[in-house]
């Protein structure tokens, strides 16, 4: 088991009042409790603070509001003291809607933290569209929190592509594998697109393989040489990258799988890349978005 970072910065947890919330704040508070971190659980309701001026029942509709955030925030954190004993839980409840709000709280924090699915309408914190914006604008990894709850068991599980988002990625899984005193299994996936030029016989790709094989070792070098305790496992597969990477997270039982995020894109202003993508929805454990 690797030593406990303290860091000063906090772990976020946004929650709704979703079981998957819940679920979230658990596994925040224990990902808290690893890093020696505080953590600070947020609850967004989406309203105008204008809208309720002179008219008493508007007013009395917002108080309701607040008081309903206040609950959620509260049984998270009743949550999360009980899954870490001794974390430093701080309750927020914030006016707004949660993707504007959470990005800046991401700006000052460690780590973010939410569901995969929550309650519907404006606040929720699932997958779709607020995970995937979060993900993508979000200025720390973002873990979004899937399958059995409190399931903090086998190994981590990284996709290595040689990019730098790569990188922040592997660096990243390796912290984690450390922290948690497990095996790294490092997934690499090349195919007849991947490799850059065509393959003119079938008998080649061998060759092609024992490069890719070659790359990976390079890859992983000097993280091995940071994190000599972490156990790797190399993976080189010629498949579809968020096929592989869900297929080696189900069979090896991971705890939590790393992709990197594409980050910024100049159309829409966010991208997330289409293997991030796909992994968010289908991996069977939590899964770590990193940006480069």
């Amino acid at each position: 088991m690797g030593q406990r970072r303290d860091s000063s910065l906090p772990v976020v947890a946004g929650v709704d009042g979703s079981s998957s919330a819940l679920a979230a704040s658990r596994w925040a508070a224990r990902e808290a409790a690893r890093r020696g971190a505080p953590l600070y659980l947020v609850s967004a309701f989406g309203w105008s603070g204008k809208r309720h001026l002179g008219d008493p029942g508007l007013g009395r509709y917002r108080d309701a509001m607040v008081q309903e955030a206040w609950r959620t925030v509260g049984a998270a954190a009743d949550a999360a003291r009980h899954a870490a004993e001794g974390v430093e839980v701080s309750e927020m409840t914030v006016d707004g809607f949660p993707v504007p709000l959470l990005v800046t709280e991401s700006r000052t924090a460690e780590l973010l933290v939410i569901g995969d699915r929550g309650l519907g309408g404006f606040t929720s914190l699932l997958v779709g569209s607020v995970a995937i914006r979060l993900a993508a604008q979000a200025e720390c990894p973002v873990v979004v929190v899937r399958g059995e709850d409190s399931v903090d068991a086998g190994p981590v599980v990284a996709g290595v592509d040689g990019s730098p988002i790569s990188e922040a990625a592997l660096g990243f899984a390796f912290e984690a594998a450390d922290a948690r005193g497990v095996p790294l299994v490092a997934v690499h996936v090349w195919n007849d697109y991947a490799v850059g030029a065509p393959v003119p016989h079938p008998g080649e790709w061998g060759a092609v393989e024992a490069d890719e094989h070659r790359l990976l070792a390079e890859r992983l070098a000097g993280w091995s040489e940071k994190f000599p305790d972490v156990v790797v496992r190399r993976e080189v597969v010629r498949d579809r990258p968020a096929h592989a990477l869900i297929e080696h997270a189900t069979r090896t039982g991971a705890q939590l799988v790393v992709v990197g995020s594409h980050g910024r894109g100049s159309a829409a202003g966010l991208v997330l890349g289409s293997v991030s993508h796909a992994v968010l929805h289908h991996s069977p454990c939590p899964v770590a978005v990193v940006r480069s």
